[in-house]
């Protein structure tokens, strides 16, 4: 299989080099009208049968940027959590059921780089706000072009339309010794462009044990070297410390909000444990993109990955490495017949992952005794093929579907003899079909159906219990969508509804032991059900001496999702609600700006009770959020922006807990978030003349 893995590798990378010429490219150009979608690499102004969402560097500014929950929880079906600061759970229609932390069930890529390893993991906190200018969310199974992952898809870009040369340095400073540093250079022009960027990040935390430091740099250059030909290359570099205060009891969360995890019977507490994670991530490729001919291109990328953790707990010490590397590439055929446009696109994609994981007794925050060592081999690969019809434009029909093979071997090289486990999964279809038709001004209807799956992650297979679970079956199935967008008053006015109905064979979701160390089981099924609406409204006032333009934002999502047949031994699980997902989110924002360049911003987040066990005995409070911010920006000189601002999160000053943790043992569920708290900060952006 290496050697195989190999072969294809080196073939696309010498592809992508022959004869390389290759067709321009034009940036996805996200306005508030119009939203240009290049996921399943598509260049359609609405992706055929769903609704595509996406984040916005400059979006982001109406909030605190030290850390993403905002800017995910704005958007109808999302929801991001934060058990400590930078430890991330992104559930998107349910994707996180099955994760005690981290991203599960959710393809992630950055420049055309799966930052999702070949085990499934991502590590989400790498990133930092200004290492994109765009996210593209995609809801739903993406399987028929970017193979495992039943929540969705995030497609992360470093450039866009609006790029231009131009120096940007931002300082902000806040609440429990926040202090945040962000600075990037773009340099070159648009046929060859480069990026740099730069953050910083320290924080003593709300809660005891939470100090938190980054550092984090990128680089990006693209190279258009003719009209046939492009090339992109990326390098990301992240160093990452913070500590985890762990979870506590509801009679600790509700005496001291702030406090970390005491000791409790044989085990210390955080402090004592010197409980953290120290993470550094490297990641790097290459994307080459060539026409052979008017409407026959091809793009191919090639890219390695590499995380080094170390991470003391209560329970143990656990090291691990993790390098892997892996090629995509696609062949995308376009053809115009009179008044229909056909696409074609086929293509694959191989990732390798070799991961090292040592786990020994935690003593004093060090490694001690080692009690496991384990080598880990991890294979996924996908064949896709996808056909796209648009006639008139005004229908647009979209079939396809990709074959995907996961391979796992583990070696547990302290036993002797070597304890050695594998498992092949079996082949998994994932088809799409999808129907859209579409109106005047940009309205449209859509219906899609399309099969998702999972194979289980290396945590899963291998979780703090230590032992390995091979037995676990991937997670699969099918997802029916259905939805509208609408726009009213000149375009002023944009509405959205979608519903779906997706039910999940095999579920995998998370246990506790009496040590509360996390194991997974699969759980029967299970039937989500959901409604998303979201209304956008903006307007400008040319002739008023006060008022600028206004913008307002919100999102609602109902979330129904049960277990369908699920018994734990004797208990009888079925119809139970799952844990960690409110069955109502409501997300507000309101922007609005003045003449003389002063700006208020303001956010709302409301979120209903959510059970924390499966047996539903057990939940948390509902919660609402808000946040405010006020800025200048004042016309300093024409190629300088300036921008002063101070904001508020938090305002209402609510006690809650926005990373829970599921099934928890001995009732340490809740893991508080902060309090009212404050931030300020200023900005300065100099523009400057491209070179001829």
């Amino acid at each position: 299989m290496k050697k195989i893995t190999c072969g294809l590798l080196i073939g696309l990378l010498l592809h992508s080099f022959v004869n390389a010429q290759q067709v321009p490219i034009t940036d996805s150009s996200k306005t508030l009208n119009e939203v240009v979608i290049t996921a399943f690499e598509q260049n359609r102004a609405i992706s055929c049968g769903t609704i595509v969402k996406v984040i916005t560097n400059t979006g982001a500014d109406r909030y605190n940027k030290t850390s993403l929950v905002h800017a995910f929880n704005s958007i109808a079906g999302a929801r991001m959590e934060e058990r400590s600061p930078g430890s991330y759970r992104i559930n998107i229609r349910g994707s996180s059921l099955r994760s005690p932390f981290g991203v599960r069930n959710v393809k992630v890529y950055w420049n055309d780089i799966p930052v999702t390893d070949a085990g499934g993991n991502t590590y989400f906190n790498q990133f930092a706000f200004n290492n994109f200018s765009t996210v593209e969310m995609f809801k739903g199974p993406a399987g028929s072009m970017y193979g495992a992952g039943t929540g969705g898809l995030l497609l992360m870009h470093s450039f866009n339309n609006a790029w231009q040369p131009a120096v940007n340095v931002e300082y902000v400073t806040g609440s429990y010794g926040l202090q945040n540093i962000f600075a990037s250079v773009g340099f070159g022009e648009m046929n060859r462009r480069n990026q740099v960027t730069y953050n910083h990040t320290e924080s003593d935390g709300y809660r005891s044990h939470t100090k938190t430091k980054r550092d984090n740099v990128s680089f990006t250059s693209q190279f258009k070297m003719s009209d046939k030909q492009q090339l992109t290359g990326s390098i990301l570099y992240n160093n990452l410390f913070y500590e985890t205060p762990g979870g506590l009891t509801k009679t600790e969360f509700l005496a001291n909000p702030k406090q970390a995890r005491p000791a409790a019977g044989a085990f210390p507490s955080a402090d004592g444990a010197k409980a953290a994670i120290y993470q550094k991530n490297f990641t790097a490729g290459i994307n080459h993109r060539y026409s052979f001919f008017n409407g026959f291109t091809n793009t191919t990328t090639v890219f390695g990955t590499f995380a080094q953790i170390q991470n003391p707990t209560f329970r143990n010490y656990e090291r691990r490495n993790e390098p892997g590397f892996g090629g995509r590439t696609s062949f995308i055929y376009e053809k115009k017949i009179k008044e229909t446009k056909l696409q074609l696109i086929a293509g694959a994609e191989l990732q390798q992952g070799f991961f090292n994981t040592q786990v020994s007794k935690n003593k004093n925050g060090n490694a001690d005794t080692l009690q496991t060592n384990d080598d880990i081999e991890y294979f996924t690969g996908s064949i896709f093929l996808q056909g796209d019809v648009s006639i008139k434009e005004n229908w647009i029909i979209t079939a396809g579907a990709s074959i995907n093979k996961s391979k796992v071997d583990f070696q547990r090289l302290n036993n002797y003899p070597v304890l050695h486990q594998g498992r092949t999964y079996k082949n998994e279809i994932s088809p799409r079909l999808a129907l859209q038709k579409r109106f005047k001004k940009g309205n449209a209807v859509f219906a899609s159906i399309s099969r998702g799956f999972s194979p289980p992650t290396i945590s899963e297979l291998l979780p703090s219990t230590g032992n390995i679970s091979t037995f676990l079956q991937a997670e699969e199935g099918i997802n029916y969508e259905l939805g509208g967008k609408v726009s009213l008053l000149n375009g002023k006015l944009r509405l959205e509804a979608t519903g779906f109905y997706f039910k999940l064979n095999n579920a995998l979701v998370s246990r506790k032991d009496s040590n509360n160390a996390d194991y997974f089981v699969n759980g029967g099924n299970t039937k989500l059900k959901g409604i998303e609406l979201s209304a956008d409204y903006s307007t400008e006032f040319v002739k008023c001496v006060l008022l600028d333009n206004i913008h307002v934002k919100s999102a609602y999502t109902y979330s129904d999702f049960r277990y369908g047949d699920f018994e734990k031994g004797k208990t009888d699980f079925s119809v139970n609600r799952l844990p960690s997902v409110p069955e109502h989110t409501i997300a507000l924002s309101a922007d609005v700006q003045f003449k003389k360049g002063i700006y208020l911003t303001s956010n709302f987040y409301y979120a209903t009770k959510m059970f924390l066990d499966d047996a539903n005995t057990v939940a948390a409070d509902g919660y609402r959020i808000l946040g405010c911010r006020a800025g200048w920006k004042p016309a300093v000189k024409s190629k300088l922006i300036m921008n002063v601002y101070a904001g508020v999160d938090n305002l209402l000053n609510e006690t809650y807990s926005l990373g829970n943790d599921i099934n928890a043992a001995g009732g340490r569920y809740y893991n508080a978030a902060p309090k009212r708290n404050f931030y300020a900060g200023i900005s300065f952006q100099l523009n400057y003349a491209q070179k001829k």
